[in-house]
C-alpha cells in the first residue's frame, strides 16, 4: 500500500465521522457558506502580483515535520504582504498536522484566494471548504474517477468555489479535463513515492489546453526555474517547504519576491 493509499483510507474514515458529527445541511446553515468568494483566475493573473500560492504546511509523510513553531497568522499574513497571488493551507491533520482551524484563522486575516489542501473524496469536504473560507478546491486525479471529477467540479461551481486539478502524468491529465475546471496543476511530486522533478510540469505543458490556467506544484526553489516555468506558459507556482523550512518563512517568501522582481 503506498502513502497516497493510505492517505485516502484514512480520509474516508474521517469524512464518514464528520458527517456525523455536522451533517451536510448543518454545514450550509453557517454563515461562511453564503459568502463571495475571491476570483482566483484575477488574482493569479494581476501583474501586481507574484503568481506564487505560498503555502502553510508543517508536516509531510516524506520529510516528518518541516516546521511547527510558527503561528498560521503570522506566516499567511507575510506571505500576503510579499506578494503571494494566493495562500494554500493544509487541513489533513493526521499526515499533514493541518486543522480546519487553520484555514478559518487564514481567511479571517487574509483577503487574497485560498486553497483548501486536502484530498477531497466527498461532495461533504467541497460544502465544508467553503464554510471554513476556502475560496479554490484541489482535486486531485489519481484519487478520482473522471466521473467524481465532473460531479466535484460542478458542485464547486455551483456554490462560487474555483477549481485547481492536480495531475501528474499524461494520462491523468487526458482523462480527468473538466469545463468546471479553472486550473490544471502539474504536480512535480510523484504522489506514490514522495519523488520530485520540475521536468514533469515541462512535459506535461504542451498539453494543458490554453483555456486552464496552469500552475507547477512542488520542486520550486529558485526564481531561475520560475522565469523558465513562465516561458513554458505557466501562470502560478506552489510553494510550501521551501518556505516552511525556514525560521521565518514570511521573510523567505519575501525575500524570494524580491529575487523575481
Amino acid at each position: 500500500m503506498t502513502i497516497l493509499d493510505k492517505i485516502v483510507a484514512k480520509k474516508i474514515k474521517e469524512v464518514e465521522a464528520a458527517k456525523l458529527i455536522t451533517p451536510l445541511n448543518h454545514l450550509e446553515e453557517r454563515d461562511m457558506f453564503t459568502r463571495e468568494t475571491l476570483s482566483f483566475r484575477d488574482f493569479l493573473l494581476d501583474p501586481s502580483r507574484t503568481g506564487i500560492i505560498a503555502e502553510f504546511k508543517r508536516k509531510s509523510p516524506s520529510k516528518g515535520i518541516i516546521n511547527d513553531q510558527v503561528s498560521v497568522k503570522d506566516v499567511t499574513t507575510a506571505y500576503n504582504e510579499a506578494g503571494a497571488s494566493a495562500l494554500s493551507v493544509l487541513t489533513d491533520r493526521h499526515f499533514f498536522m493541518g486543522a480546519k482551524k487553520d484555514l478559518l484563522e487564514a481567511r479571517k486575516f487574509n483577503k487574497i484566494p485560498i486553497l483548501r489542501k486536502d484530498f477531497m473524496i466527498d461532495e461533504y469536504q467541497i460544502i465544508e471548504a467553503k464554510t471554513l473560507g476556502a475560496d479554490v478546491i484541489l482535486l486531485i486525479a489519481a484519487i478520482l474517477t473522471p466521473d467524481q471529477i465532473k460531479r466535484f467540479a460542478s458542485l464547486a461551481k455551483s456554490i462560487g468555489l474555483s477549481v485547481l486539478l492536480e495531475v501528474h502524468d499524461r494520462e491523468e491529465l487526458d482523462r480527468s479535463l473538466d469545463d468546471n475546471v479553472d486550473a490544471v496543476g502539474v504536480n512535480n511530486r510523484n504522489l506514490a513515492d514522495f519523488t520530485v522533478s520540475v521536468d514533469t510540469s515541462f512535459e506535461l505543458a504542451p498539453h494543458i489546453p490554453d483555456r486552464f490556467l496552469k500552475i507547477s506544484e512542488s520542486a520550486i526553489s529558485n526564481v531561475q526555474v520560475i522565469g523558465q516555468l513562465k516561458e513554458a506558459g505557466f501562470n502560478g507556482f506552489l510553494i510550501g517547504e521551501n518556505f516552511m523550512r525556514q525560521p521565518d518563512p514570511g521573510t523567505a517568501m519575501l525575500a524570494f519576491a524580491s529575487a523575481l522582481r
